[in-house]
């Protein structure tokens, strides 16, 4: 018991976000974002999107594809113009069968066979022939931004290898493949990131909001700048902030990040995403039976990535007196059995450390950001959030307003964070009808 509470808290030093540690963070990520702006080297890319925040007032019948994995949607959106959106049809499709009739992830697949299986399910939801259809597409691979409906795909994440696609135009990909499905009524308007949708969604009634996040299996962040390098105008800015690399480490990190797909990137995202928090606690839970802080034998606990942030939201969920839940989590994860109730307490007590660690370490970017873009923070500012971590995992959000008010002190009611849901697909839309209404 006693090494286990000395372990607890030795943990709680290692993992602890003190207001001085987010002042150091917001001091750099100040810094970051200006040599980003200014083509300066930067772990922060700071990607133009070449759009602005609407008016509220755009309207009309907008197609939308969210392609950000291998499940695609595609939606028939309907904005009225005084701030709502309204979905008509969403459909949701795999881009890899479960029983083997496709798979279009594979490096043996070209981008127009892709591209013309999209086109195929967005012929779909189209009802009528006779009527145009401005298009918006949230597309969250990393991209070269050349224009508000030119981006260059980077390179594939997220499992994807389709080939010949890597280098090209995203959109004149979309806009062929609708060619050759005979859907000339549909017309690509808009490409943007998942962040830029969540903004744009909750800006369209929330005129305050000028950062976005998905705070989910991954993190990003984006904001408005005001007066952006490029036109001397407001823009939204990606700044793929889950790549910011001047946070400090603990030893558990440096473990996950050496033994990651890409050692040294992302290192914000690898602490603070859904998709690490489980393994940051298996690195820690499989330190304390190293040093015998716990008696239990477990071989599977050495499996990475054997427990994932939704069990994480089951462990902080139990409040039952013997932590029943917990017990079950590492008994399907790990087939620990027999578990003494310390030591439940202890892996609940972890679980809680690395998320509140993961909402302090955003929340000082998002300091960082409010302090770049309103040094007093003389008004309001919304911050629009899209993700499982914000939206279901226990104590997150709770988390993050508390971190808002630790650094910011007084000034943080100044700021609200809000849950901008199903942001990436409306997002999409309103990004499509504010520049189809533009023209």
């Amino acid at each position: 018991m006693n090494t286990i509470c000395s372990s607890l808290a030795d943990i709680e030093t290692r993992l602890a976000v003190p207001v001085s540690l987010m002042q150091d963070i917001i001091t750099t990520f100040q810094v970051e974002m200006s040599n980003g702006l200014s083509g300066k080297p930067s772990s922060l890319k700071m990607l133009p999107s070449f759009m602005g925040i609407p008016t509220g007032r755009e309207q009309g019948t907008i197609v939308a594809v969210d392609f950000g994995g291998t499940n695609v949607r595609v939606l028939l959106i309907e904005l009225t113009g005084n701030g709502q959106t309204h979905i008509i049809d969403k459909r949701v499709f795999p881009l890899k069968d479960n029983e083997g009739r496709y798979n279009y992830t594979t490096a043996s697949v070209s981008g127009m066979q892709l591209f013309e299986f999209i086109a195929g399910k967005i012929a779909e939801i189209i009802p009528a022939a006779d009527k145009i259809y401005p298009l918006g597409h949230t597309f969250s691979f990393p991209c070269r931004q050349y224009g508000v409906n030119s981006a260059e795909l980077i390179s594939w994440t997220k499992e994807l290898k389709t080939m010949g696609t890597e280098g090209k135009n995203v959109e004149v990909l979309l806009q062929s493949a609708l060619e050759r499905k005979g859907l000339d009524q549909v017309y690509p308007q808009a490409i943007i990131n998942d962040t830029t949708g969540t903004l744009l969604t909750y800006s369209y009634t929330d005129k305050a909001t000028d950062i976005g996040a998905i705070c989910g299996t991954g993190h990003n962040s984006c904001y408005l700048e005001p007066n952006h390098p490029l036109t001397n105008r407001p823009m939204i800015v990606n700044m793929e902030s889950g790549n910011f690399n001047q946070v400090p480490q603990t030893d558990y990190d440096v473990y996950l990040d050496i033994n990651s797909e890409k050692p040294g990137a992302q290192r914000l995202e690898k602490m603070t995403a859904g998709q690490y928090l489980g393994e940051i606690v298996r690195i820690i839970v499989s330190g304390l039976l190293a040093n015998n802080s716990m008696a239990i034998k477990a071989d599977a606990l050495y499996i990475p990535y054997s427990l994932r942030a939704e069990d994480i939201s089951t462990m902080l969920a139990d409040h039952t007196a013997n932590l029943n839940e917990v017990a079950n989590v590492v008994e399907s994860c790990w087939r620990m059995s027999g578990l003494k109730i310390e030591e439940r307490k202890a892996l609940k007590t972890i679980a809680a450390f690395v998320t509140v660690r993961s909402a302090r370490l955003v929340a000082a970017t998002w300091a960082g950001v409010l302090y770049k873009i309103d040094p007093d923070l003389s008004r309001h500012h919304t911050i629009a959030v899209d993700g499982s971590l914000y939206e279901k995992m226990p104590g997150y959000a709770e988390a993050l307003v508390q971190a808002m008010q630790d650094v910011l002190g007084v000034a943080s009611k100044q700021v609200t964070i809000r849950l901008s849901k199903d942001g990436s697909g409306i997002g999409a839309a309103i990004a499509a009808a504010t520049v189809y209404g533009s023209r």
